[in-house]
Order: C-alpha cells, then structure tokens, then sequence
C-alpha cells in the first residue's frame, strides 16, 4: 500500500478544533478535502501531517500557530475613522471588508472594535496566532 509523498492528489476527511475544543471546519456531511501535497493549497502543518498516510490511516496532530497561519501581527491592526467608509456605512464588530493592497492584492479587513468616531481593523488571518488541532483520515490517493 502506498503512502502520500510530496505531489500526491490526496482526499482527507478531517475536522478542525481550537485547543478549547471549539470545531471550526471539518468536512462530515460533505466530499472530503482533496489537494495536491506540496503544492501550498493548504497550510504547511497540514500538509506535513498527511506525507506518508496510508489509505484509511487516521490520525491526529497539533498545529502551531507558526505551520499554520502564522501568529499574529500587530502591525496589521489598523484605526480608521468612520468617515472614511461609504456614508450611511456603520461597521460593527466582526463585520469583514474586503480592500486591494498597493500591488492589487485583495486583503480580508475585520472589523474588531468601534469605538466612537474610531474603527479598528485587522488585516490578520482571523486564525492567526492559534494552534489548531486536526482529525485526518486519508481516503484516498490519486495517482
């Protein structure tokens, strides 16, 4: 039986938890995850966990905020004021916008506090600087 190497298309089933225990991805009640390993489709702890599974081998790993998405930078944690959004706009907490860097790359804005006429945004992953756990069962590999 053949195991998962780099450039192997792969199909898991896996579930996503925080260390609290709180799920936040998985794919029960849907067609597993496939991906190519070693091709950055998913994050590098992922990756790194499923190389040399085995067709219904399960397993379950602890991702650090480093292989995962990365931990959290402050520098990308902006105020803006409210003038600066489209009139008749009031952003509330966790509500996400979507901008374009200078090079035309798009960024995920969330908004994470109001406070008056001030609104703070982060540009962070909403995932950065958490370790995630996974459940991982390889169903499958694709020659």
């Amino acid at each position: 039986m053949s195991a998962a190497v780099k450039g192997s298309k792969v199909k898991v089933h896996y579930t996503g938890t925080f260390d609290d225990g709180e799920k936040f991805d998985g794919s029960e009640g849907n067609d597993p995850l496939e991906f190519e390993v070693g091709s950055g489709q998913v994050i590098p702890g992922f990756e790194q966990a499923v190389l040399g599974m085995k067709v219904g081998e399960s397993k379950k790993v602890r991702i650090p905020e480093d292989d995962a998405y990365g931990p959290h930078n402050p520098e990308m944690v902006i105020e803006s004021s409210s003038a600066q959004f489209e009139e008749g706009l009031n952003p509330v907490v966790g509500q996400q916008f979507q901008t374009e860097m200078d090079d035309g790359q798009p960024v995920l804005l969330t908004v994470v506090a109001v406070e008056g006429e001030m609104i703070t945004l982060d540009a962070n992953h909403p995932m950065a600087g958490k370790d995630l756990n996974f459940e991982i069962e390889l169903v499958e590999i694709a020659s």
